[in-house]
Order: C-alpha cells, then sequence, then structure tokens
C-alpha cells in the first residue's frame, strides 16, 4: 500500500486504567513508562493535517472485502471470509535487537505509552489497482524513540503472527512462514511510516492485519506488513518474504515506481478500486505522489537497480 496523508487530533482519550486492566505480559513493559494513555484507534475529533488528500476514501466495504493477506487465502475475498476466527486480544511485540529496552510488550502497554497525537492517513494503495483508507494509528518513529535505537542500527525488521490453526494459509508452502518484511533505518523513522491500529472510526479489522500493521505510503502494497508480533532492529539487511519467493519481481525497496515494470506487467498505470470493472485508468505517481517528502531518502541511487 502507498500512499496520501491526513492527521487527526483527540480530544477524547482512553482511560488509562482500561488498558492497564488487561494482563501484562510485558519483559519490559516499564520501558514504555506511566504516560497518558492514547485510544487505540482514531476517528473522534479528527483534524486535518500537512498530510491529508482531498480525495474520497474508499468505503469500509471496499477496504475490508477486497484485500491481499496470503495468510488466509491468495483470493481478494479470501481474507474477509477466512480471518473472522483469529484472535487479537491479547496481544504482544516482541521488540528486540539493537535496543536499548527490549521485551515482549502488551499492545496495550503500547498504546498507553503514545504521547504523540493519533493520526489518520489517507493512502492510495497500489498493486496495478489502488485506494485511497483512512488508517489509524501513530507513528513507527514514536515506538522506536521509546525502545532506544542503538547506534549501531540501520534496519528495522517486522514478522508476522504465525498460527497455522487460526491462518489457514500458512498450512500451504506458498511463502516462507511467517511473513517477514524490513525498512531502512531512515525510511521506518519518516513521519509518514505509521503502525496502524484502525481505519476510519472502526478498530482495524482481521482481514486487514488487526491488531497492528505497518503502512509505508510510498511503497507497494506488500511492505505493510500486517498482525505484527516482532520487530528487530539489526545492522544488517533483514530477510523479506517475497524479496526471498522471488527477488526477480519482488525488491527489497519496493517503492511505487511508475518507470520499473514488474516483469510480467506494466506499473505505469494503476485502477481505482470501487469504480467498477471498466474504471479509467490513470498514471502511477512516482513515490506513489509522495516524492517532495521521500525522494531525498534514495539520493544518488539507482532506483532501476535498486526497485
Amino acid at each position: 500500500m502507498a500512499g496520501y496523508r491526513n492527521a487527526l487530533k483527540h480530544s477524547d482519550i482512553t482511560p488509562k486504567a482500561d488498558w492497564l486492566n488487561r494482563r501484562q505480559l510485558i519483559a519490559g513493559a516499564a520501558a514504555l513508562g506511566a504516560l497518558p494513555a492514547a485510544p487505540a484507534l482514531a476517528g473522534l475529533g479528527a483534524q486535518p493535517s500537512p498530510y491529508s488528500t482531498d480525495a474520497a476514501p474508499n468505503s469500509l466495504e471496499d477496504i475490508t472485502s477486497y484485500c491481499n493477506f496470503y495468510e488466509f487465502g491468495t483470493g481478494k475475498d479470501d481474507p474477509a471470509r477466512n480471518a473472522g476466527g483469529l484472535t487479537t486480544d491479547p496481544w504482544a511485540v516482541k521488540i528486540d535487537g539493537l535496543v536499548d529496552r527490549p521485551g515482549s510488550y502488551d499492545l496495550g502497554d503500547i498504546l498507553s505509552g503514545v504521547t504523540l497525537e493519533e493520526r489518520i492517513y489517507r493512502f492510495r494503495c497500489v498493486e496495478a489497482w489502488s485506494m485511497i483508507v483512512p488508517w489509524a494509528g501513530f507513528e513507527l518513529k514514536a515506538l522506536l524513540e521509546r525502545v532506544g535505537v542503538q547506534p549501531s542500527a540501520k534496519y528495522v525488521a517486522f514478522e508476522t503472527l504465525q498460527r497455522p490453526e487460526e491462518m489457514p494459509g500458512q498450512r500451504s508452502r506458498l511463502l516462507d512462514w511467517p511473513y517477514r518484511e524490513g525498512l531502512r533505518l531512515d525510511e521506518a523513522m519518516h513521519p509518514l511510516t505509521i503502525l496502524a491500529t484502525g481505519l476510519y472510526d472502526e478498530p482495524l479489522p482481521n482481514q486487514n492485519g488487526a491488531p497492528l500493521r505497518l503502512v509505508v505510503p510510498w511503497k507497494y502494497g506488500f511492505k505493510s506488513i500486517k498482525s505484527i508480533v516482532r520487530i528487530t532492529l539489526t545492522e544488517e539487511q533483514p530477510k523479506a518474504t517475497w524479496n526471498m519467493a522471488n527477488p526477480r519481481e519482488y525488491g527489497f525497496y519496493s517503492n511505487v515506481n511508475p518507470e520499473v515494470s514488474h516483469p510480467r506487467w506494466s506499473q505505469a498505470t494503476e485502477r481505482r478500486i470501487g469504480g467498477g470493472l471498466f474504471a479509467r485508468r490513470q498514471p502511477t505517481l512516482m513515490f506513489n505522489g509522495y516524492g517532495e517528502e521521500v525522494a531525498g531518502l534514495y539520493a544518488g541511487m539507482d532506483l532501476s537497480e535498486d526497485y
């Protein structure tokens, strides 16, 4: 997924007691600190941000019924049909590697430690089709700074939950499970990179990556890993599932680039979901329209080689 932006401000705050009532799983929860609580999702009291788009978002039905989440099947409607049995509470995220405060952090404690305003971003998702999605979440940077990034860290690696009894797609050998992804540290620390916990005024649905997913708006959709259970800071470039499966077709960076064709199709145009089978295709924007914000991250790189 890749995209457009927009943030929000909250006047309604979830009481901290509501989060801390939950069973604590943390070996390191104290590292997040006893800070004012943040809500699990955004939507109330939303205000436009510099990252807003004027484009109308897709409907909730579009967003939740047309998904890529191979852990629940390869069809676009498989996740909506098969993800209902996924258990998302309690949920913990292991944060390890080159960090000062490693541990297994309960999601409630992660959210209660977020001091930045909750943000909602409207993204365009590009994979020969596109959407505008009003994600709700917070900057990944806020979490990484809280656990303390060590100077030698250069990359951030992510892993999805592996639970084949609830994720039927993992019973196949289609991919090397668990699903893995990675970003360069400067990409991960960019303010456009968020951890999403909801969309519209709703908690993040299972088929869209509940309860916590990455959203990197200038990259193709498979970079925005879903149902995250592990975040690792590392000095070495981490493994990424589709890059491992087929490096010729899927590069590590996977920036939206209309000038670099996928070996089996052009990426120069996209079709908006929700416009019907005969919707007109439109030009794909470099970095999904975020060139002004992110092009500097790749200064001096050949993006036809580092795709």
